[in-house]
């Protein structure tokens, strides 16, 4: 079946059920522009708070709070970071960015300023959408250290820069299967991002068609004209968040009585200063030609002696766009590998794809740092933070070169792990070494990430549940939806003959714990993430195991062995006097706050008043949904961060079939129909069927066609 004319430059938008929008149109901007207005109609309001905030003019809409994100992206904005790297961009890009700005601009017009959000939504411009690509690639650069950014100053300042707070990372599980390990002989992909569930960070679901040039579905973050995850005719792909470090800092040696200049090879230099005004309040912040000072109250201290510069790979980086174009345009693992190579843009993520042919790849070509191991031995700065701290005294303690890297810097593409094969490749945001255990990735540099270290319980539990299956569409979407706990399977029978044995316990500050009832929840509990009746004991669970993880403690009995990282560590050792403590500190905190040992999950996990099944990545889940416990005095649950779309894709000789859930649904407007319903169906291990051909769409049944003439 053809698709419907779109002569003349027009438009077609056709949503079918769920509100999944499928737009064609003969060019870019024309695709960009349905796309533009559909997520206008779904997310108008979300969009106006992306762009004020990208403005640097949160503060005066949402409050004081917003000062310290308006000095940092004031900061960026008048330096032209985005202005001066379109250059670099592709007139594709471009004309895709220009129509989705007339697109959600034309929606506007068309229907007004929505009445939640008219007194700061405004029609948007180019270089809004092409800020929030830059956020975006930035994600876990600069953006990560906004305060830590706008609140450096030199010695005797008054300002007290903040301590760096533990957020949920992004995450995800991704899993490419080959045709070894498919009963049809077919390529399939998982695709399970773990983003966080705020409404400026959501998943937008969307196909879009420009005949004889792209044919694309998937999701994409919102205020992006594109598709971040997704498939096409004959290629299927995936990202997961990579352990590959994206930013370095440089410890300067300050000039003695002068802690605003530096020394490098013995000459000294002065910082540059900028004087930046946003939300009321006007500061004078430093950079070096390598970027910004940073600074926190532990150990980064700017002193009279010592300053910290923070050097983002990603900055400047709006090559994305065409990047993620180019993964949609290939329609085979050897394409898609080449395009990573070509472009080499992609930021902070993983690539896990498979193929007609079922071929499964496995790849961290992205934008890394140039720092080798030698280079980390000669110039690593003795400072405990967990991120590469190089010499900044010192020339060649900078960044690198190789001659294929496409932007100066950077680690080339030869140097960064890759992996094909026939059976399987997995990453669950641990290092590349394990992406197929029978054929281990080591010799790339450790800024990418370790080797021959403990594998994650949810890296552990996803191997497993890869295992040697022969998969289909079906079984994919089972395993995915069945919410295994591996702490548990490991030692949830363990710990109940343990608090049987022992009805009270010891707590950490001495006092004696009554755990009989937490312990006949643990024993009733069948010890998954599911919801329901019995789901009693499974945030009790989750909270103890939180606790296991304090120092002193020794929660497995086999411990970890290099020569089996598949199944090491295991085995929950409930004798320990740690674990014990744990056990009974849980039971006073569920005392403390108020809540029931068995309270079920359902009480814990909901969404607009829809309970969600799933469980946290340290207690050994695959589906996360990342409610932190223990629970704390007058504390409200909310679903922070989790598993968001979930896409199953099977890449078969004649076309793929795909299965796909939206969590949260399309539109964060609790409003819309399309607010809650994918909810709904999440909550009953229920999925959305794909629609991908011209067939396909026109026979749905909730099919409606809108054409932007």
């Amino acid at each position: 079946m053809s698709p419907p004319a779109v002569a003349g430059g027009g438009t077609v938008i056709r949503r079918t059920s769920y509100g999944i929008p499928h737009v064609l149109a003969d060019d870019y901007r024309g695709v960009g522009q349905g796309l533009g207005y559909a997520f206008a109609e779904d997310n108008a309001c979300v969009m106006a708070e992306i762009v004020v905030t990208l403005a640097a003019e949160r503060s005066r809409w949402f409050g004081p709070d917003g000062v310290a994100g308006d000095l940092h992206y004031q900061r960026l904005n008048q330096s032209g970071v985005v202005e001066r790297n379109l250059a670099g961009v592709s007139r594709q890009a471009r004309d895709l960015v220009r129509g989705y700005v007339a697109g959600f601009n034309r929606y506007l017009a068309e229907n007004g300023l929505p009445e939640a959000c008219e007194r700061w939504a405004r029609p948007i411009t180019e270089i809004d959408v092409w800020r929030r690509v830059h956020q975006v690639a930035g994600l876990t650069g600069g953006e990560g250290f906004q305060e830590q950014l706008v609140s450096a100053q030199p010695p005797g300042a008054p300002i007290t820069a903040p301590a760096r707070g533990e957020a949920e990372r992004p995450g995800s599980n991704g899993i490419a299967l080959g045709r070894q390990s498919t009963a049809a002989g077919t390529g399939m992909v998982l695709g399970n991002p773990h983003f966080d569930w705020d409404d400026t960070w959501r998943f937008y679901q969307h196909h879009l068609t420009i005949p004889g040039e792209l044919n694309v579905s998937g999701a994409g973050l919102y205020g992006l004209p594109l598709v971040n995850i997704g498939h096409n005719d004959r290629l299927g792909w995936t990202h997961t968040a990579s352990e590959a470090q994206t930013v370095t800092l440089s410890k300067l040696t300050l000039v003695p009585g002068d802690p605003t200049s530096y020394v490098v090879d013995g000459k000294a230099h002065r910082m540059i200063a900028e004087q930046v005004t946003a939300g009321g309040t006007t500061r004078t912040l430093y950079r070096t030609p390598d970027g910004p000072v940073v600074e926190d109250d532990l150990a980064l201290q700017w002193t009279d002696t010592t300053a910290f510069v923070l050097r983002d790979a990603n900055h400047g980086n709006l090559r994305v766009v065409d990047q993620w174009l180019a993964i949609a345009r290939a329609r085979s693992v050897p394409e898609l590998h080449n395009a990573l190579v070509r472009h080499q843009a992609l930021p902070w993520v993983n690539t896990l794809a498979s193929d007609s042919t079922g071929t499964a790849y496995y790849g961290d070509v992205q934008v890394v740092p140039h720092v080798t191991d030698d280079q980390r031995a000669r110039c690593a700065a003795d400072v405990p933070i967990g991120l590469v701290v190089l010499d900044g005294s010192r020339s060649d303690c900078g960044w690198g070169a190789d001659p294929d890297a496409v932007t100066p810097g950077r680690l080339g593409p030869s140097r960064l792990p890759a992996l094909i094969r026939r059976d399987h490749v997995s990453n669950f945001n641990d290092s590349p070494w394990l992406a197929n255990p029978a054929a281990p990735l080591t010799g790339y540099p450790s800024i990418v990430g370790d080797v021959g270290t403990e594998r994650s319980p949810r890296t552990r539990v996803g191997l497993d549940m890869i295992g040697t299956n022969d998969f289909s569409l079906s079984t994919l979407e089972s395993a995915m939806l069945r919410n295994r706990n591996l702490t548990a399977e490991q030692g949830r029978a363990a710990v109940v003959e343990m608090c049987r044995a022992n009805p009270t316990l010891p707590a950490g500050d001495g006092r004696p714990v009554d755990v009989r009832a937490a312990c006949s929840a643990l024993a009733a509990w069948p010890g998954t993430g599911d919801t329901g009746e019995t789901s009693r004991g499974a945030y009790f669970w989750r909270s103890f195991i939180t606790l296991t993880g304090r120092p002193g403690t020794k929660l497995w009995q086999v411990p970890f062995d290099p020569a089996d990282p598949v199944h090491t560590p295991r085995g929950v050792n409930a004798a320990d006097p740690g674990v014990q403590r744990a056990f009974a500190d849980t039971v006073q905190a569920f005392a403390a706050a108020g809540v029931a040992v068995d309270v079920p999950l359902d009480a814990v996990q909901r969404y607009e008043g829809v309970p969600i099944h799933g469980c946290r990545g340290p207690e050994g889940c695959f589906n996360v949904i990342s409610v932190p416990g223990p629970p704390r005095p007058g504390e409200t649950q909310e679903i922070p961060h989790g598993t968001s779309f979930v896409m199953a894709v099977e890449l078969t000789r004649n076309g793929p079939r795909m299965s796909s859930l939206l969590v949260y649904g399309q539109s964060a407007d609790p409003a819309s129909p399309h607010h809650t319903d994918q909810a709904r169906l999440y909550a009953k291990k229920q999925w959305v069927k794909g629609e991908f051909t011209e067939r396909e769409i026109s026979r749905n049944a909730d099919l409606s066609v809108h054409r932007l003439r």
